[in-house]
Formats: structure tokens, C-alpha cells, sequence
């Protein structure tokens, strides 16, 4: 299921050749968090695909929208292919510790992904009665995390289910909310689309400054113009 950074951009890049991607004729996208440990899986496709079109903002939500998603499909090479990778990340420390993770020239274990912690105990302080939704969102000095809280907090009784594995469920649960508003945006802008849209989706797992990162693909679809699904290439992702 989890697979490292170099094994899966190898085999990703291996499946979409075959419906035509290149180095030359595709555009990357990423919705991923800006926490810089986020830079790594972006760095290893940027070696392949060049520079990538950033959508996305805290947590890794597609921030950018349906106009960042529209001014994006504009870019793609003439008959060419665009590639989209987004997800919510987490730090595993090297204890074991899930949401934590050592950073290179910091002696402190940090939270890791600090956006989606922060939001989690906004979500647990309302799901156990201590406080009452917020219009927070309406600051716009600090609008993503205020919207990143709000977003996530329909799995509000999922997390508090998932008692001490909190940590270990809070990413899938920011997955589940990013991939339906990334669901939204492509059928929204998806007519700007060239010859073909991959939807590569799923945790990213960030580890210490000398352990390799990881990447749980839960979604990678190939589709159409039109933001049809014509071909599910997970389970050759996750086989090869």
C-alpha cells in the first residue's frame, strides 16, 4: 500500500507514458500543504515533469479553487497531458510517534502536519461540548486554517471514534474532504482540459532528515475532458 517517494513517481510516470506523458508535452499540478517537508514529493516529479502549478494551501487543500484550476488547465502544453498530486501529509518520528517528526537543524520533535492538528483540536473541543462553531473563517488573516477546521468538521464524530488512533485517522479524513472538493473543481474546469487529466491522490508520510518519505496512494485516475473517469490506474500503481 505505502510506497516510497522514488518507487512511486518511478511507477506512476511508467503508467502515464503509456497513455502518452512525457517530459515535454505535460504539466504538473500540486495540491499539497506548504509546510516545506511537502517539497519533497513536488521535487521528485518536478524531475520529470518540470516546474508544477501549485493549488493547493494549508493541510494541502486545492486553495486554488476552480479560477487556480482554470488559469492551471490554460498552461498545459498544446495537445498535451497535466498530472494532479494532492493529499494531506503526516510526520511519523522515529519512535513511532504518528503526527511528529524530527526537522534538520531543529532539537525539538515538531508536529507534523501542524495545520491539521491545530484544526483536529478545534474539531474535538466542539464534537465534546466544550465550544461552539466559530465564523472564523470571515478573518482573513488566518483564513485557510479557519477553513481547514471548518472543512473537516463533518468527521467530527469519526476522529472522536478513532479515540487513541486519532493521529493515524485524522489524515484520511482531511484526504476525504480535499478529494471531494478536487472532485468539484475538475467537473467545474474540466472543458479546459487538452487530451487527458491524471488524478494521482493520497497521504503523504514525512520521517526524519536521513529516512526516506512515503506516499498511500488511495486514488489514481486517468480521465477525459469532460472529467469522465475512463481508466483506474491504481491497482496497477499498487501492484507494480
Amino acid at each position: 500500500m505505502y510506497r516510497t517517494n522514488q518507487v512511486l513517481v518511478q511507477n506512476a510516470v511508467s503508467l502515464l507514458s503509456k497513455k502518452g506523458y512525457d517530459g515535454e508535452n505535460t504539466l504538473l499540478a500540486t495540491s499539497l500543504c506548504c509546510d516545506e517537508l511537502a517539497r519533497k514529493l513536488e521535487d521528485d516529479f518536478n524531475g520529470i515533469y518540470g516546474k508544477n502549478f501549485n493549488l493547493g494551501g494549508l493541510a494541502g487543500f486545492p486553495f486554488a479553487g476552480n479560477t487556480g484550476f482554470g488559469a492551471m488547465a490554460a498552461h498545459i502544453p498544446d495537445d498535451g497531458y497535466c498530472l494532479v498530486v494532492y493529499g494531506p501529509h503526516v510526520g511519523i518520528a522515529a519512535d513511532g510517534t504518528v503526527g511528529k517528526v524530527e526537522r534538520a537543524g531543529i532539537d525539538l520533535i515538531d508536529t507534523c502536519c501542524g495545520s491539521a492538528v491545530a484544526a483536529s483540536n478545534y474539531v474535538d473541543s466542539i464534537t465534546n461540548g466544550g465550544s461552539s462553531a466559530t465564523m472564523q473563517i470571515q478573518t482573513f488573516t488566518d483564513f485557510q486554517q479557519n477553513a481547514v477546521q471548518e472543512l473537516i468538521l463533518p468527521h467530527g464524530k469519526r476522529l472522536a471514534d478513532a479515540k487513541d488512533n486519532r493521529m493515524i485517522e485524522l489524515p484520511y479524513a482531511l484526504y476525504d474532504s480535499q478529494d471531494m472538493l478536487m472532485d468539484e473543481i475538475v467537473k467545474g474546469g474540466s472543458t479546459g482540459i487538452k487530451r487527458g487529466l491524471a488524478l494521482l491522490g493520497g497521504i503523504q508520510i514525512n520521517t526524519g532528515p536521513d529516512t526516506p518519505d512515503y506516499f498511500h496512494p488511495l486514488r489514481f485516475d486517468y480521465m477525459n475532458y469532460r472529467g469522465e473517469t475512463i481508466d483506474d490506474l491504481l491497482p496497477a500503481l499498487l501492484t507494480s
